[in-house]
């Protein structure tokens, strides 16, 4: 043999001979002995008490599950019984976790490169309790000394590739969040498969798509607490390797849980679970309000009936933007409307934002009125509105929440397809565009399909400032009187049409103190219609269905033209022109509504036409409050008013205001025009004289 050779030889020799002798040593050295020095070094690191009581051993094994030369040669797994860590000093509790039994593999060869490879670690019975106090110290954040900007960051690298659990415990008690929840993990019987629970949802399609497969559910858990001071309960299955090495192995989850009275169930898949990367779940929502929602995910939401939702969630928690969360293709109900769509919540600064476009086919008119605190008491309280509406009290006083307003920006499109509603209500469908920017809300449009025509209003309401700031700008046009009353036969051949425009400013944070300190004008023009008791009947005006028989008895009388003109002031609003001309009489109503006080007092002063005699001989009033009005007869004789003689001169400007309202209506001619005209020039109308 050449020297060459028998030196090689040597060294393999020496190598071989280290080799066994580290097996040798590893395999029969007394671990145990290194434990107090162990136990001290890692207590003097984390500057908390932390011990192995039990056994600490190593093993050699090999790994016939992991194929290839792992199967064949034998690693060392470290074994280690009853590790206690405790808490820190101002915690009150001694200690933090435990662990029956924690038992990992380490890859020698990589050593040699600085890096620390675990491909797996086993957990047996673990058990921790979080907790955070109100100062934000928590027990999970570990002082590990003061950082040394100055020194070399350590080229060791730890990397593990799985964490499998047994049974086990966490307590979490968190101060900052009013949180105290216990979570119980347990072997299931016996594994069921992902799709036995995930079935068809798109979060399985899109695991097919991808070409993988979930592991089965291993673990079931029962969570009960509080969440926000809410009642929490849950229950769910989980997987049981978590998968870190590997960011595309899905780790399968499902959960079913409630938070007062807010339900959810969601089935899907965790992956990339070190980064906490991205979640596809399956999820159903319901409960009593979506405004119930905010302390719960800080996402604001509109006050709503009991709702439903069922749908495709995706996040991206590590988004350059912020963490992401796309609900999609989602279907439900609000009250007793559906609603379909898309939304996304993106975690950004300097506030997150919710995006995305609602499609309702069928609207119920009545599951709109929480959106202003309009619906009754009793549905107020099941939504679990703190405000309750006073009897008596007509305009809503729910407060606006603008607190929440100034919480999240949002820009969402919701479209209303078909409203249903009640035969005498001639809404037919909706849109509006709502955008949210640091507590103002804009409504711009909101869009009404009415009676053949369109009402498009703007709503601006700056929640910045207290108490709140809002602004209205409304316009209705081509109002179809035959579709306006559908019920009522008379006006089924008009071709009369309402149009009109109103302007109002006020602050207050609900929509009573809006109007009771509002500002601006409402003008509004009806021509060639038809009126009688009976449609003040289908109407549902008891005080109308007064007044016209006190001034036309029973009979359906038709009107030429309506001409409305009101100012509003610090929440009254007052008549500057108000007048019906009739084919019988001009009826001229002269008074004010008070919305601070929710008090009206007009009087209805009516002229005949010609040589027509009526029986009344009085003016009308009709006062009291929105919620129950009251009409008679006014002592005063109409001979002694002179109403629509001496009112002429007091509304020229309100009538040539009004005649910017006056629209085309084909081939039939507008009655309106020359009605106005007149008063525009101060004339009393001819018809009158």
């Amino acid at each position: 043999m050449s020297r060459p050779l028998r030196i090689t030889a040597w060294i393999l020799g020496i190598l071989l001979a280290l080799i066994v002798v580290l097996v040798v040593v590893i395999a029969t050295f007394d671990w145990n002995r290194v434990k107090p020095t162990l136990n001290e070094k890692v207590s003097e690191a984390l500057h908390r008490p932390f011990a192995i009581n039990g056994n600490l051993a190593v093993a050699w094994a090999r790994q016939p599950d992991e194929g290839g030369w792992h199967a064949w040669v034998p690693w060392p797994h470290l074994i280690a019984d009853d590790i206690t860590l405790g808490n820190p000093a101002w915690s009150k509790e001694p200690q933090m976790a435990s662990l029956k039994r924690v038992e990992f593999r380490l890859s020698p060869l990589p050593l040699l490169a600085q890096h620390i490879v675990i491909p797996r670690i086993n957990l047996t019975e673990p058990s921790a309790d979080l907790q955070r106090l109100k100062d934000g110290r928590a027990n999970w954040d570990f002082d590990l000394g003061p950082k040394d900007d100055t020194a070399e960051p350590s080229s060791w690298v730890l990397d593990i590739g799985a964490i499998g659990f047994d049974k086990g415990r966490v307590g979490f008690n968190d101060a900052t969040l009013d949180t105290q929840v216990q979570v119980l993990i347990d072997p299931l019987g016996q594994p069921i498969p992902f799709k036995a629970l995930a079935g068809q949802s798109e979060a399985a399609k899109a695991l097919d798509e991808a070409g993988n497969s979930a592991q089965d559910y291993a673990f079931g858990f029962k969570a009960d607490g509080r969440y926000k001071g809410l009642p929490v309960r849950g229950t769910g299955k989980i997987g049981g390797l978590l998968a870190l090495q590997d960011a595309r192995q899905p780790f399968p989850v499902q959960v079913d849980a409630s938070a007062g009275a807010t339900h959810a169930s969601v089935v899907g898949t965790l992956t990339d679970p070190r980064n906490l990367g991205a979640l596809d779940l399956h999820l159903k929502l319901s409960g009593t309000s979506l405004g119930n929602l905010y302390p719960l995910t800080g996402v604001t939401l509109p006050d709503s009936p009991p709702y439903s939702t069922d749908g495709h969630l995706v996040a991206r928690l590590h988004e350059p933007s912020g963490a992401s969360f796309h609900y999609d293709n989602f279907n439900g109900r609000i009250g007793d409307s559906d609603i379909h769509g898309d939304l996304a919540f993106v975690a950004s600064q300097p506030r997150p934002k919710l995006s995305g476009k609602l499609v309702s086919n069928q609207l119920l008119f009545s599951d709109l009125a929480p959106l202003i605190g309009a619906d009754s008491n009793a549905e107020q309280k099941a939504r679990g509105a703190d405000s309750q509406q006073p009897t008596g009290k007509v305009l809503p006083v729910e407060a606006f929440k603008t607190d929440r307003w100034r919480a999240m920006d949002a820009d969402v499109e919701f479209t209303g397809k078909r409203i249903v509603k009640a035969e005498s209500l001639p809404v037919s469908d909706l849109y509006t565009h709502v955008v949210l920017d640091n507590g103002r809300l804009h409504l711009d449009p909101l869009r009404f399909g009415v009676a053949g025509g369109q009402l498009d209003s703007n709503i601006r309401l700056n929640g910045q400032v207290e108490p709140l700031q809002g602004q209205a700008r409304l316009s209705a046009r081509g109002f179809k009187l035959k579709q306006l009353f559908p019920t009522f036969e008379p006006m089924r051949t008009s071709f009369g049409e309402l149009n009109g425009d109103a302007q109002l400013a006020g602050t207050g944070n609900s929509v009573a103190a809006l109007l009771g300190t509002a500002n601006g004008n409402l003008k509004m023009l009806v021509n060639d219609g038809a009126v009688s008791r009976d449609l003040m009947e289908i109407a549902g005006l008891n005080v109308g269905n007064y007044v016209m028989g006190k001034i036309f008895g029973d009979k359906e009388v038709r009107i030429n033209c309506a001409a409305a003109d009101i100012g509003i002031k610090d929440g009254l609003a007052s008549t500057n022109l108000f007048v019906f001309d009739t084919e019988n009489a001009v009826i001229y109503i002269d008074g004010d509504a008070n919305f601070k006080t929710e008090r009206m007092d007009f009087k209805i002063t009516p002229e005949s036409k010609g040589f027509r005699l009526f029986s009344l001989r009085s003016p009308l009033y009709v006062r009291g409050t929105f919620g129950s009005p009251s009409a008679g007869v006014q002592a005063v004789p109409l001979l002694l008013r002179g109403a629509g003689m001496v009112a002429l001169g007091a509304v020229v400007a309100p009538a040539a205001g009004l005649l910017a309202l006056v629209a085309p209506s084909g081939e039939e001619p507008n009655q309106c025009r020359p009605l106005l005209e007149q008063m525009k020039q101060g004339k009393v109308p001819a018809t009158v004289r």
